[in-house]
């Protein structure tokens, strides 16, 4: 079955780095879309990034545009997420999901898109 398995989370202080790793077992993981979400502590479940299915689209929400980077390694399954100038707000649970791609820039930044999701990792900022 398929499977999505987020790592890389822990504890940073503001202005830290952190790089998550989402590794994906069942899928054909070229035939899929990927993309990050967080949900912070009493908040929504909120887009983070995404990226099409061989790297050459990405989308990034405006709250981590220009300090996070999605990328991907299709021979390793993987999708990552490189977050710099951490800041406390970034604190939440980081999902990665998985889209079947529909056409070459495919990269969703809804939800309700994406067919499969991993179990997230903590993410914690401190101040």
């Amino acid at each position: 079955q398929v499977q999505l398995v987020e790592s890389g989370g822990g504890l940073v202080q503001a202005g830290g780095s952190l790089r998550l790793s989402c590794a994906a077992s069942g899928v054909i993981f070229s035939n899929y879309a990927m993309g990050w979400f967080r949900q912070g502590p009493g908040k929504e479940r909120e887009f983070v990034a995404a990226i099409n299915w061989n790297g050459d689209y990405t989308y990034y929400a405006d709250s981590v545009k220009g300090r996070f980077t999605i990328s991907r390694d299709n021979a390793k399954n993987t999708v990552y997420l490189q977050m710099s100038s951490l800041k406390p707000d970034d604190t939440a649970i980081y999902y990665c999901a998985a889209a079947r791609s529909s056409y070459t820039s495919y990269r969703p930044i809804v939800s309700y898109e994406y067919d499969y999701w991993g179990q997230g990792t903590q993410v914690t900022v401190s101040s």
